[in-house]
């Protein structure tokens, strides 16, 4: 779950077809081209430095104003619950930052004809995935000269190194090596704007690796200190029969805080592929009012819970973050370069799924998000209904209906953001009726406004799988014989089918297809600039592409960017490759 927070412009390539694209008639963009720094993303930034501020402060306000008040107990467990997870995010952020400055062991070094690096685990020692990632670099004809290894940039005199390293370490012990990489990616942004489009599109991918790296950073910690934080306070609340203002302060940051990193997390994400539609800030606001509400139903329910139980809502919790786990790894995900780095994820994301849905696997996820949310309400209901049954004498049925009510409405609210979110402003389109298909009666077609709704079911959705070229018949359908003279009934059900709308549709000549034609034209590109063939097959979404992730990767790409005058390009392993083909790929690296 690494990543470190420098790269380079890079042009990404997969052997595979895109999964998604913006028109089907029209070629995929490189990420690194895709759109401008603007002042709404500067905007951005800036409120996330404000959620992070405001979180962080009110905590400590409320610690500080508990120690004050003679509440020991309530104070030692508000700060340990800040003090701690961003211990932990400090030092993880810190062992980045020390493999961006540290030179590449070895002797390695990028040559006009070749060089070859190995993507292990950046953090040493991990059993490496697949049968061994090899990292084939290779400049063309009449490229620079041999350039050393090094962090991506000529060597800077030895002072400024040192400054560099006491600044670090500084901020990190100050714990705001968040605040360094956002005023970062505030300073990357505004190169990318002020420079032509060669050094434009070299800031805007350093920005994207940057963006990467926060938004990991802050989706940690986020569930590790406001989670946990929010659900105490609103216990403390609860068992003492009121309301402080810093404590609904508290609460109040830690929920938005919540919200905001995970609708965060999901647009950097998406903006780091080239194989999926960005996310317009319309989509984030109403994914993160979702999150907002439904984590906010959720929490309330625990705090209620926990104001009475408090033995069994740890085993509750506990028992919780095994199954969702357990279901996790059973998924097998894709998202780390190493075994053990993906166990570790998939327990974080364990504790993740205590709160609210994350999606961590390729392919359509209603089914499997229709399903935590049953269980979720299920779960929300029966501690609500505990408490309500029994809750102390200090509390009135008046009382006690409100708070039953306020959790019903924010589970309800909540759900309507997400279904907003799905049917309008999701970025492959109305994916809730994406996949309709069959015959459709020609009269409802010809409706006055129907169209557009038929016409939105029967096209495949951007993101589907519907772009994958099938050139043979599955294994599982018998190829046809002799047809012979059909049946009598058999002329009727091949009559009605013939009278039905398309719903496949035969993918256009490659001389016909924009698509096809660019990857025709980026093939023929191949020798213009060093090219990184990457062993493996490309991840596909929700994980981060490898050269996201491998740090040792990234640097390699920087390397290549700033000696040579094209950007390199990145090619992954087809996964439709047969035998031959991968034995033939693996002897050329």
């Amino acid at each position: 779950m690494a990543a470190k927070s420098d790269g380079a412009a890079v042009s990404v390539e997969d052997d595979n077809p895109p999964r998604s694209a913006p028109d089907p008639g029209v070629p995929s963009i490189p990420s690194g081209g895709r759109r401008p720094y603007t002042l709404l993303d500067c905007c951005w930034v800036l409120c996330a430095l404000l959620v992070f501020f405001s979180d962080g402060a009110t905590d400590l306000w409320l610690a500080a104003d508990y120690y004050l008040r003679g509440d020991y107990w309530w104070f030692g467990l508000t700060l340990v619950f800040v003090v701690v997870p961003s211990a932990v995010v400090q030092v993880l952020s810190f062992r980045w930052f020390v493999y961006d400055y540290t030179e590449l062991s070895g002797d390695a070094a990028v040559t006009e004809s070749d060089a070859a690096f190995g993507t292990k685990d950046s953090g040493g020692g991990g059993e490496q995935r697949g049968d061994g990632a090899a990292v084939h670099a290779g400049n063309a004809a009449g490229s620079g000269p041999a350039v050393c290894g090094s962090s991506g940039a000529a060597s800077p005199r030895s002072c400024c190194t040192v400054c560099m390293w006491v600044f670090q370490s500084v901020l990190h012990v100050l714990q705001l090596g968040q605040v360094w990489r956002y005023v970062h990616a505030l300073y990357l942004g505004a190169q990318s704007r002020m420079h032509g489009a060669g050094p434009r599109r070299h800031f805007h991918w350093r920005l994207m690796f940057e963006s990467a790296d926060i938004t990991m950073l802050r989706l940690l910690e986020a569930f590790l200190k406001s989670a946990p934080q929010l659900v105490l306070q609103l216990s403390i609340m609860i068992h003492g029969n009121g309301v402080l203002p810093l404590q609904g302060l508290s609460a109040s940051a830690s929920l938005v805080s919540l919200a905001w990193m995970i609708a965060s997390y999901q647009k950097v994400l998406r903006d780091s592929r080239d194989d999926k539609l960005p996310m317009s800030y319309k989509a984030v606001i109403a994914q993160m009012l979702w999150h907002f509400f439904t984590i906010g139903a959720r929490t309330v329910a625990f705090a209620l819970f926990a104001s009475v139980f408090q033995l069994y809502f740890g085993i509750f919790i506990v028992s919780h973050w095994c199954l969702m786990t357990f279901w996790i790894i059973q998924g097998e995900t894709d998202f780390c370069m190493s075994k053990w780095e993906e166990i570790i994820y998939n327990m974080v994301v364990g504790i993740i799924y205590i709160f609210c849905w994350f999606n961590v696997k390729e392919g359509p996820s209603r089914f499997r998000m229709g399903v935590y949310y049953c269980v979720t309400l299920g779960e929300n209901v029966a501690l609500t209904a505990a408490w309500y049954a029994y809750r102390g004498p200090h509390t009135s049925d008046s009382a006690a209906l409100v708070v039953v009510c306020l959790v019903a409405c924010s589970f309800a609210l909540g759900t309507f953001f997400m279904l907003l979110y799905y049917c309008w402003l999701h970025p492959d389109g109305p994916v809730l009726g994406s996949q309709w298909g069959g015959c459709v009666d020609e009269g409802v077609v010809g409706a006055g406004g129907m169209g557009g709704v038929i016409d939105a079911c029967l096209t495949p959705s951007q993101g589907s799988q519907t772009d994958m070229v099938i050139t043979s018949p599955p294994r599982t359908l018998p190829r046809t014989k002799d047809p012979g003279e059909p049946a009598p009934g058999e002329r009727d059900k091949e009559r009605d089918r013939d009278n039905c709308l398309p719903v496949f549709q035969v993918r256009p000549s490659p001389s016909s297809s924009p698509a096809l034609l660019h990857r025709t034209s980026s093939s023929s590109r191949a020798h213009e600039g060093p090219v990184i063939r990457i062993d493996l097959p490309r991840k596909r979404y929700p994980a981060w592409d490898a050269h996201f992730i491998d740090r040792r990767l990234r640097k390699t790409i920087l390397l290549l960017e700033t000696s040579s005058a094209v950007s390199p390009r990145i090619q992954y392993r087809s996964s439709l490759m047969g035998s031959k083909e991968v034995l033939e790929y693996e002897t050329t690296v």
